[in-house]
């Protein structure tokens, strides 16, 4: 319960909202207290003496106390709603801003479908807690504590048979609550799950019709939502087993009321309207017993959401500004790897081992391997999406640990090479890291990633509406969007992660050139990760990495000469663009029986 106690201080930020809801409870209570009493007062002083005054005066002060317990009653439920909504906003706020700042070592491990659970289904039923399930317990204790006092004052006799339903009752439900607190949880979690197979589906849909896998899909959603049922039917059955002794024992004390007060009556000791009363008393006595046991499950649902909130909005942010950080301004384009060595979180191997290099102001650094060799690790660790295991990135000889991490950042470009486009227009996806960049900014670096043209083609221009996920854009379209943003942006230092993989080799030779004359005069030094021959050969220095070593750097001609890796890479590229030409009546084609057997070096003569 403690993530609830944490739940209930957050309402200190609604103080006066929570007093407004406490004091209409508190009111309402007094009101319900005093209706027995105007009943009682009616019947003995009333009818019992045929004293029609009385009775209109106990009527119209009954009609005076139903008013004031529906204004009660509602102000009770609109302050607390008030309040709960507050606490629901603080709460998304909270867990979204803290997903912003995590590391990417934690999204790398966090389920997507699992963080969306706890920022909507998790915090509504901190939300319902708050607004009802809160408000009902504590006018529960309330109107028990009021009428406890009231019915000992009345019979006390009477009175401790009526109690004696109270500590059945808490030791019920504290037994409830410690054997079902995981179940609980657990519903939430397969609810992610379930929520994960419907993302992915959402998400991959045209891959799920290209392989007709639409049944496969259709019974792996439907097994989820069975074990989701059956673990729902569990908690139905364990509110099953607890529930329907609660009931029995506010039956059992209501025969006995009537039983005991009814001998009471004809023996003389009691009125009727004593009587009318307390069993009045009664059911206002059992009435809060019973809310509390609906309370229940939502309490425990509460806690087991506010438990799975909190260990996202307490998870540990692992790369942050050091203490004494330092703004990065200018960059003169040397950067260190250092024996530099990384190991992703929860991976057994090292991605990276010891690799050293350093390049030279205005330098085009190209990075080649095959594929899980470690390139795209190095381009992460320059902006310190993550932080290196052992050694030290530098920029300019100062370790980038030493730079505020919005500093840092915002003075890199960066092309993924996943590309990833948000809703809104064209020009929105361009200008997203730079809001209030002008329409000439933005058509210019549309020109140089090549797109304005497509972009004017279309009767919106580039106020186009994007789809979800650039949907209605083609790989090539998403990714010079996405180019053009990062030019967009005031980068010192520019990584390119394949950025021209899903464009044709013309366009992206048209790109390059345009981004050659950009690296000139922005970029200090520009990272690129390529797999095209005419980008390795037009960079200043290829760095070879293969299984997270660095097993060579140099010129395209020197690691011709040198490297056989180099040559193996080269030729998976070129191979067959060669061989289809060299076919000896001319036409496209390949057949490896006529293919002479060149060695790489001369293929690239060809």
């Amino acid at each position: 319960m403690q993530s609830l106690q944490r739940v209930l201080k957050s309402l200190n930020d609604y103080r006066w909202l929570s007093v407004g809801a406490g004091g209409s409870l508190l009111l309402l209570t007094v009101a319900n207290t005093i209706t027995p009493q105007l009943f009682r007062w009616g019947i003995d002083q009333g009818i019992a003496k045929q004293d029609l005054q009385i009775v209109l005066y106990s009527a119209g002060a009954m009609v005076v106390a139903a008013i004031a317990r529906g204004l009660f009653n509602f102000g009770q439920s609109f302050w607390a709603e008030a309040a709960s909504q507050g606490v629901a906003y603080d709460l998304r706020n909270k867990i979204f801003s803290k997903i912003q700042n995590l590391s990417f070592s934690y999204h790398d491990q966090a389920q997507t479908s699992q963080l969306l659970t706890r920022v909507t289904s998790d915090i509504e039923q901190i939300r319902t807690f708050v607004g009802t399930s809160l408000i009902q317990v504590i006018s529960a204790v309330v109107t028990l504590v009021g009428i406890a006092v009231i019915l000992l004052v009345m019979d006390w006799q009477l009175a401790l048979i009526t109690l004696t339903v109270i500590p059945i009752t808490g030791w019920l439900l504290a037994r409830f609550f410690t054997q079902n607190g995981q179940l609980f949880r657990q519903v939430q979690e397969q609810l992610g799950d379930l929520n994960a197979v419907l993302q992915e589906n959402l998400i991959g849909i045209r891959v799920v019709k290209a392989f007709v896998r639409e049944s496969a899909e259709a019974n792996r959603y439907t097994a989820l939502n069975n074990a989701l049922v059956v673990t729902n039917m569990k908690t139905i059955r364990a509110i099953r087993n607890t529930f329907p002794f609660i009931f029995l024992m506010s039956n059992l004390v209501t025969l006995v009321v009537f039983g005991y007060g009814g001998a009471n009556v004809i023996a003389g000791r009691f009125s009727v309207g004593e009587l009318v009363a307390f069993n009045s008393y009664l059911l206002l006595i059992l009435q809060p017993v019973l809310l509390i046991g609906f309370a229940a499950p939502a309490i425990a649902q509460a806690a087991a959401s506010a438990e799975r909130v909190y260990e996202v909005v307490d998870a540990k942010i692992e790369i942050r500004d050091r203490p004494n950080a330092i703004p990065f301004q200018t960059c003169g384009g040397r950067i260190t790897f250092e024996h530099v060595s990384f190991r992703y979180p929860g991976a057994t191997t090292e991605a990276l081992r010891a690799v050293s290099f350093e390049t030279k102001p205005k330098e085009l650094i190209a990075v080649l391997g095959m594929t899980a060799s470690g390139k795209s690790t190095i381009m992460n660790l320059i902006p310190r999406f993550y932080d290196v295991t052992a050694g030290a990135v530098r920029i300019d000889g100062r370790d980038v640990r030493d730079f505020t991490l919005t500093s840092l950042r915002s003075h890199i470009g960066i092309v993924f090479q996943e590309t990833t486009l948000f809703s809104g227009t064209l020009r929105d996806n361009i200008a997203y890291a730079k809001a209030n960049a002008t329409l000439d900014q933005v058509i210019d670096v549309a020109k140089t990633a090549q797109i304005h043209d497509f972009i004017t083609s279309l009767p919106d221009g580039y106020e186009t509406i994007v789809g979800e996920r650039g949907v209605g854009l083609s790989g090539g379209q998403k990714q010079r969007v996405a180019i053009a943003r990062t030019l967009l942006t005031d980068y010192s230092i520019l990584i390119l992660d394949d950025s021209t993989s899903a464009v044709d080799a013309q366009t992206a030779a048209q790109i390059q050139a345009a981004l050659d004359h950009l690296m000139q005069q922005k970029a200090c030094t520009t990272f690129v990760v390529a797999q095209r021959i005419s980008t390795v050969q037009n960079a200043d220095r290829i760095l070879l990495v293969d299984k997270g070593r660095l097993v060579g750097q140099g010129t395209h001609e020197e690691l011709m000469r040198s490297s056989p890796l180099y040559g193996v890479i080269l030729e998976s590229q070129v191979r067959r663009s060669v061989l289809r030409r060299l076919q000896p009546d001319g036409k496209w084609g390949f057949d490896p029986r006529r293919a002479p057997q060149n060695s790489i070096c001369q293929l690239l003569k060809l």
